[in-house]
């Protein structure tokens, strides 16, 4: 609960240099992407949850609050095999966007934290003279779990 509170005071501050302000229901939307941070949840999922706590909450304003977060690169909005937009929050110290590992088996979503493409941006500068400034990658395959049971199956 600490930590979610730093990390509420950190995103304050971020949205107060911006010229905006944590309203109630900017610190309701971050205060669930935080509470449910491993789930990639839809901004109709993250509005039924927070909907639960603050009643009088729109999803108009649920989008809005994504867009914004998302524009100020304090959230990111992510898109799986569903075609789904879902949202993760960056991690504070984090320049790029975390990479995931997809299960095409039961659809179970991991987070890498690594930056596993340092040595492909700088290859990319020098080659391209291109300046990555962020990147998106998922691994597509078979989680452990499902592995270990279709093995079994076999």
């Amino acid at each position: 609960m600490v930590f979610q509170e730093e990390r509420i005071t950190e995103i304050g501050k971020k949205l107060h240099q911006a010229g905006m302000k944590l309203t109630p229901q900017r610190r309701a939307t971050v205060s669930t992407l935080l509470e449910y941070q491993t789930k990639h949840l839809s901004a109709e999922e993250l509005f039924t949850l927070i909907k639960q706590k603050e009643p009088e909450i729109g999803l108009a304003t649920v989008y809005r609050t994504l867009d914004l977060l998302t524009e100020l690169r304090i959230a990111d909005r992510v898109t799986f095999e569903d075609g789904v937009a879902r949202y993760d929050l960056r991690c504070e110290d984090q320049q790029h966007f975390h990479h995931h590992l997809l299960c095409s088996v039961c659809g179970k979503v991991e987070e890498i934290h690594e930056d596993l493409l340092v040595e492909v941006e700088q290859e990319v500068l020098h080659k391209y003279g291109f300046k990555v400034r962020d990147h998106r990658l998922t691994f597509h395959g078979i989680c452990a779990a499902c592995s270990k049971n279709i093995k079994q199956s076999n």
